[in-house]
This record gives structure tokens, sequence and C-alpha cells, in this order.
């Protein structure tokens, strides 16, 4: 039940200021009048102030006793009358009959309940003359007056905190003591500074509730304390699991409200659900929720309200150990943590380890504590139940999945023996490339297990990715993306080795379909399909993506929100994202993150083998290696996943992104040579798929630039085809690096213009035309009309790659064995050539045409 901050709806106007005038004013005329509010509203303190307005006239005043006792006093004096509510019948009845003669001054303060009828012929004598005066909670502007006054010392003069007047309000309901005992506390705890927000309730704000407490009625305290060990439900199945029939419910419901303790809807004010649960004797406690958890069970209802408050009690027994065994089945899907802790204390409140360790390393697993999640797992594996086993087979495998031990992953999901995890180990098989063992696997479990979502899902998910080896590019993503809408309304709580999003996600990138891949892993992420546990890896397949379009802020974006995701990096995450940064870095020309990079990523490939799944970042690692001299580190890598290509028949799917990746690695390591075989291989399959033939169309002619065998008109179309399947920075890098190679002047302009058109920028053709303002219809003369035959010299392109590397001409001079002079000789000669105004406006082109290196 909500918690509401609303003051009640109560009579309007300032009542209780007008009867406190009206008494001021003539204090010896009569007066009835009634004052009803809960508990803590001040009506003692209204009294006490009506009590001396009466003797500052010499009106004496009378209690209950003396009034009762001497009658004939009374028509001279006032009587004030206190918790009338708990009077006996009697005295009540002889007030009413002094309340009758109407030269009697009598004020009776009572809260709601309990009304008796003797309360209610009084108070019907008393609402003749005036309507009761009902008081209402401090609203803000009142208890900012309060805070004012109580920390006037502290506050010097200054206004009381805005966040401290806002926690005051929360915490007490503006109930004036629960405001002044906070303050009290606060003015203690605080001597001579001003609490600031949030601060923590003083515990003597809380004990002051003891005497209280201990004056409630026994079945109003019970109902208090229901509400304060479970302040979720509603009143009415509160009272129900109570086994309160609906008259006694009532009649407790009044008098809890006629404590005060309650806000206008019902829960209890935060102070006062503290103080309840605080201060109540904790076997009335635990038998109050124990009462409720069994009431619960009968009907069925949610359970973890009800268990987690016991959570560290150390209580027992059966219907505790079920409670949270209940609990963490409900706490599995949004809280797996928690979920891990109400296994944990079922079986520590008796119920049997061996039925609760399954489900218990499964939400190990699914909040990302695999050390745990594994050590459960096996001690399952060797138990006698065969459920059991396969329960914790499945666990286990999950985690080397995730650990990048695909290979032992299948070996544990296919030992398993059920329906799901022979569709993962299916899926391990052929990431690992035993086709011919997950093609029996697949046929043998067909039609096996029941027809349910998740089983179903990862079914589809192991055809997915056979398809994907086997079938056409667009018929494997078809199914996976099928698979992933399948699993999204069940798949908060699977425990998954990877999830059909970012399967299905990887086809897509293998296939040039980004868009495609985006909007899977985003619905993905909203579905919260796999629990936390695989939002990072949706994510870093979302950075992935947006890097090779080339827009590295998002792709820098979604890494960290990656990284920033809670516990450390798996190995499969951990080399996804270092792969990751080297990307990023190499596409923003930044040498040094990239030597960064790569030092970090050469750590992440040591305890991941090549599978099928890992091309991606794999390939990305292998330029770099290029790029650096440091092919040895990837060797081994390198050729695995060749291997495995090859077990698996070459599926162009997966094998034409890692050649395009491993032309550009030996390209970056100035072998043309060993580019050649791989341009031959993606040439053979530009049959298969539009993309594999735009990457095979770009791969020949990034082979012709390394071998200064340019066509202009052929790059510029490969560079056009890359930009319009998607490539957005390769594009343009191709056109750059033809138009600094070439020399050909007019192939070179063409070039260069062909680049800054596709990163967006204007043609050097469309300028405007100075006297007229408008495009010229001709091609605006360079300065200095250099020849075709003034391209960059080789010396020079040395220069100008250190130059947008960030290295001073000191530098590059100790570098190149000349000195800065002539370094700075030729970067005048480049600046000139290029018909650059300004140093930035030859870095911008140098960084066109040049970038951290051909690659």
């Amino acid at each position: 039940m909500s918690q509401s901050k609303t003051t009640p709806k109560l009579i309007p106007g300032d009542e209780a200021a007008e009867l406190a005038g009206a008494v001021a004013a003539d204090p010896l005329a009569p007066v009835l009048a009634a004052i009803r509010a809960p508990g803590g509203y001040g009506k003692s303190t209204l009294l006490a102030e009506l009590g001396r307005a009466f003797r500052q006239a010499d009106v004496p005043v009378l209690s209950v006793r003396e009034a009762l006792s001497e009658p004939a006093r009374c028509r001279e004096a006032a009587i004030v009358v206190d918790d009338a509510h708990r009077l006996p019948g009697g005295q009540l009845e002889r007030l009413a009959d002094l309340a009758s003669d109407e030269r009697t001054r009598l004020i009776a303060a009572y809260r709601p309940w309990p009304r008796s009828p003797a309360l209610a012929d009084l108070t019907g004598i008393l609402e003749r003359t005036r309507p009761a005066l009902l008081l209402r909670p401090l609203d803000r502007a009142g208890i900012t007056g309060r805070a004012a006054a109580l920390l006037a010392d502290s506050l010097a003069g200054r206004e009381p905190p805005a966040g401290l007047i806002d926690q005051l309000e929360e915490q007490t309901g503006g109930v004036p003591r629960y405001v002044d005992r906070v303050l009290e506390a606060l003015r203690q705890a605080h001597r001579g500074t001003v609490p600031q927000a949030p601060f923590q309730v003083p515990a003597t704000a809380v004990t002051r509730f003891q005497a209280e407490l201990e004056r409630l009625d026994p079945g109003v305290h019970r109902l208090l304390l229901a509400k304060a060990v479970a302040p979720g439900l509603h009143i009415d199945l509160l009272t129900a699991l109570l086994g309160l029939d609906i008259d006694v419910a009532w009649e407790l419901m009044d008098g809890a409200r006629a404590t005060g303790m309650l806000d206008d809807g019902d829960a209890l004010l935060p102070l006062a659900q503290r103080a309840v649960a605080a201060l109540s004797p904790p076997e009335r406690k635990l038998s109050v929720q124990r009462q409720l958890i069994e009431g619960q069970r009968e009907r069925g209802g949610p359970m973890l309200a009800l268990a987690r408050p016991l959570l560290g009690t150390g209580v027992g027994g059966t219907t505790i150990a079920a409670a949270f065994e209940e609990a963490g089945d409900e706490a599995l899907a949004e809280s797996p943590e928690l979920a891990v802790e109400c296994y944990a204390a079922a079986i520590a409140a008796g119920a049997p380890a061996a039925k609760l360790t399954g489900r218990q390393a499964q939400a190990a697993g699914l909040s990302g504590d695999f050390d745990t999640a594994l050590r459960l797992a096996d001690r399952m594996v060797g138990g006698a139940d065969e459920a059991d086993r396969a329960h914790a087979a499945n666990v286990a495998g999950t985690v080397l999945a995730h650990r990048g031990l695909l290979g032992h992953s299948a070996e544990l999901y296919r030992w398993s023996g059920s329906a799901p995890g022979a569709a993962f180990a299916v899926i391990g098989l052929i990431g690992t490339g035993h086709l011919a063992e997950a093609e029996e696997l697949l046929a043998a479990h067909r039609n096996s297990g029941p027809p349910m979502l998740a089983s179903s899902a990862a079914a589809r998910m192991a055809r997915g990715v056979y398809e994907s080896v086997t079938e056409e590019a667009a018929t494997a993503l078809a199914t996976l993306t099928r698979a992933s809408s399948m699993l999204q309304p069940v798949g908060r709580a699977e425990l998954l080795p990877d999830t059909p999003a970012a399967l299905a996600a990887l086809v897509a990138l293998h296939c040039g379909e980004f868009t495609v891949a985006d909007a899977v892993l985003e619905r993905a992420i909203h579905a919260k399909m796999g629990g936390t546990l695989t939002v990072r890896r949706h994510r870093l397949l979302q950075a992935w993506g947006a890097m090779l379009r080339g827009d590295t802020v998002t792709a820098r974006e979604r890494l960290a929100e990656a990284v920033r995701a809670r516990g450390h990096l798996e190995p499969r995450d951990a080399l996804t994202a270092s792969a990751l940064r080297v990307g990023i870095a190499r596409r923003e020309s930044n040498l040094g993150g990239l030597r960064e990079a790569w030092e970090q990523a050469s750590e992440a490939t040591v305890g991941h083998p090549a599978d099928l799944f890992s091309l991606l970042p794999l390939g990305e690692l292998a330029v770099a290696a290029g790029r650096l001299g440091g092919q040895d580190r990837l060797a081994s890598h390198l050729a695995e996943a060749e291997a495995l290509l090859a077990q698996l028949g070459n599926p162009p799917l997966w094998e034409a992104t890692l050649r395009w990746y491993r032309m550009h690695a030996a390209i970056a390591a100035e072998q043309p040579g060993a580019a050649e075989p791989q341009v031959a291989a993606l040439s053979a399959m530009a049959g298969k798929h539009s993309y594999f033939a735009v990457l095979a169309t770009a791969a020949r002619s990034w082979l012709n630039v390394a071998t200064r065998n340019i066509d202009p008109a052929e790059v510029e179309a490969a560079a056009r085809g890359l930009h319009d399947a998607g490539l957005h920075w390769d594009g343009p890098r191709l056109a750059g690096q033809a138009a600094i190679h070439t020399a050909d002047r007019k192939g070179m302009l063409r070039l260069l213009d062909c680049a800054r058109f596709l990163q967006g920028k204007t043609p050097r053709q469309a300028t405007e035309n100075p006297a007229r303002g408008e495009p010229s219809a001709e091609p605006r003369t360079e300065p200095s009309a250099p020849t075709p035959a003034d391209t960059l010299s080789e010396r020079e392109r040395d220069v100008a790659q250190l130059v947008v590397e960030g290295f001073t001409y000191k530098e590059i001079g100790q570098r190149l064995f000349i000195s800065a002079k002539t370094v700075e000789y030729h970067v005048a000669r480049m600046r000139q050539r290029l018909g650059c105004v300004s140093r930035s406006d030859l870095l911008e082109q140098l960084r066109l045409l040049i970038g951290p290196r051909p690659s």
C-alpha cells in the first residue's frame, strides 16, 4: 500500500484558533465544545492553552474528578476534559448532565475511537452549539514554523533547510507530536549544527513510542504490527490473513486510525512503522508474521513482501522455509541476488538443500556470481537425482559459455540430456566447428520436450545457428529473430549461454543488416531478456554495430554503459569490449589509444579460444596486430578460426567478415601478398550475398591501393558501395587512401571529393562563385596549379602519417632521420599542394587521406 503524504480533508478554517480566541475574548461566557482528533494531533496542547485563558480571567479550571465531586463549583468554573474516550460510562453520563445546563463551560477532547454510547451522548450535547472541532496535521508552513522554533539556536535566524522539512513531512505526516519528537531528537544529536537531509532519525525519537504502544488495545496493536511487517498488503487482505471478520476488522481499523500513526491512506507513517516494528516484543512480531505467511500460503498469494523482513533473523520451521522458497521464486526474475538470499534462508530454515541448490545456482548465475553458481552446480552434478544433475549441468554450461569456454559448455549441455540443454549444446558444437555432431543432436531432439516458450525458443536458437552455416543468411536471421520474439515475454529468469537476440545481432552484423541488429537488441534490453546478466552483452553488440557504421560517439557511449554494469567483465564480454576499444581508437586515428587498447586486448585473448561467435573481435584485433606489429600474438587464434571455418564448410556468412578483416590486417602490416588470398576468397563469395559482393569489390580496390594500381572510377564505386552498405567510415577511408597514393592529379581530386562527400562534406566542385554568391559551373582553380605528377612523395606520406598521429617536427625528424627544418619544409609543400589555408585545414585533409596508416 502506498503511503500518502496529503493531509486529511477536514473542516476548513482555523477552528482551533477561533475557539481559543472566543475563550480569550470572553472567558466568563458559557461555552460547550468538543475537540476530536487522533493521538498526537495537539488536543492536550489546545486544552492547556484554553485553561490558561480561563485562569487569566480568574475562572477556575476543574478536572473531571473535581467537577463530579463538587458540582456546586461548576457554574463558576470551566470544566476541561482530556481523553474523554477513556472515561467510564458513568462519568460521561454525569458530564452530559452538567453540559445540559446552559450556563456551563465544558470543553472535552477525545479520540474518534473507542466511541461508547455515553461518549456519543456527551458529544451530541456539546455539538448543539458548535460542530466538533477537528484538529488537522501540520501543513508545510506549520512544520517549518515548528522547526524554526525548536532549532532556533542552530539556525541563527535562517530558514530551516527545505530538504529537512521535506523529510520531516514524509516521516511524520505532519502529526505535531511526531514532528516535535523528531526535531527534539535531532536537536540533541546535532548540538549547535543544523541537521541536513537526508538525516537518520535518531533512535530516541523511536523509543518514545514505547509508552504509546504499551497502552494500545491488543487487537489494534496486532493490526498495527501486521501493517508494520507487511506494509505492501492492502488492509482488506491484511485483515483476512489475520482471520478477522469484517465487523472486527472495521472496529480495529478505527482504533488504528485513532492512534495517529496512520496517514489518510491507512498506511503506517514511516516513523511509526519503524517504531512498531522495533519496539514490539519479538515473539509477538514473529507470531504475526507466521500467521500472515500461513494465511498467504493458503490463499496462494505472493510471498516475497512477507518473507523478506525475516531474512537474517534466523527463524526456522517448515512454514518459514516454504515461505523463503516461494519468495526466492518470486524474486528470481527481477532480483536474482535477493533470490539467492531467500533460497539460502530456506535451506537454513530447514528446507532440503538438494531441492533448492539448483535454483540457488541459477539465481547466482543470473546475478553474475559465476563462482558461486559453479560451486553449487558442481555439488549437484554428483547427486543422485537425474533432474538435479541436468539442472546443474545446464547452469555450469551457461557459466562456461560466458567465460569463453564454448567447447566445454557444449559438453555439459549435451551431458544434461534435457531438451534446452541439447539445443544449447548444438549451438556450442557449431560454434566450435563440430557440425556433424550438432546435426546428429539436432535430429535426435527435433520433437523432444514440452512446447513451452523457453524450450521452443532454445530449439529455434539452435536451428537458427545451424541455418547460419548451411542456409542463406536471411533464413538464419529470420529464425533467430523469431526465437528472440518468442523468448521476450518469459526470458527474464532464463539463465542462457547466449540470447537469441545476441545471436540474431551477430548474424545481422556479419551480413550488413546493422539496423536489424540494433532493433532486435533494443527490444531484448527492454524486455530484460536473460535478466541483468545479458544487458552488457546486448550493449556491447550495439556498440559494435555503431562502430561499424562509423558512429564512434554512440559506440563509446554503449561501451561505457556496458562497462558500468555491475560486476567484472567475463572473458567473452572482456574480449568484445577490448576489441571495441581497439576499433574505436583505430577509426578515430588515435595511435596512443590504439596501442593502449591493444595491450589490454592481448590479455583478453589469452583466456578465450577462438569460436564462431568471436570472429568480429578477433578480426578487429588482427587489424590492430598488423598495424602495431603484433601478429605473433594472434597467430594461433587466427589459425584456430581458419580451422573452425574449414570444419564448418567455410560458411560465407561467418567467413566473409573475417576475410575482410584479414585483408586489412595484411595491408596494415604492409604485406599485400598476404592480402591476395583474402581478396580471392571474398571474390568467390561475392555471389552469395549483396553485402559480400560489396566487401569483395572494396577488397580488390584496397589491394590495388596497396600495390599502387589505382583506377579512380573503380575505387569511387567501391567506396560508395561501402557507404551505401552502412560502412560509413570504410567508404571515405578507401577513397582517401586511394587519393593519397594515386599519381593522377585528376584522380586524386576526384577521390578526395568522393571521400569528403561520403563524410557528409561539400565536394570541392560545389564552391560558390565569390562574385555572385552562386554555385560555380566550373571547378575552382587550385593555387599553383600543380601537374598530375605533383602528388605526395613517399617521404611526404611518411611525414604526413606522423603529423596526423600528433608527433612534433623534432620527433618526426628523429624517427625519419631528417632535420626538423626539413620536416617543416615537407609540411609547407603539402599545405600548398592540397590548397590548405590553415594548419587545421591541413590536418583535416591529412586525416582524411592518411588516418593512422593504410589499413
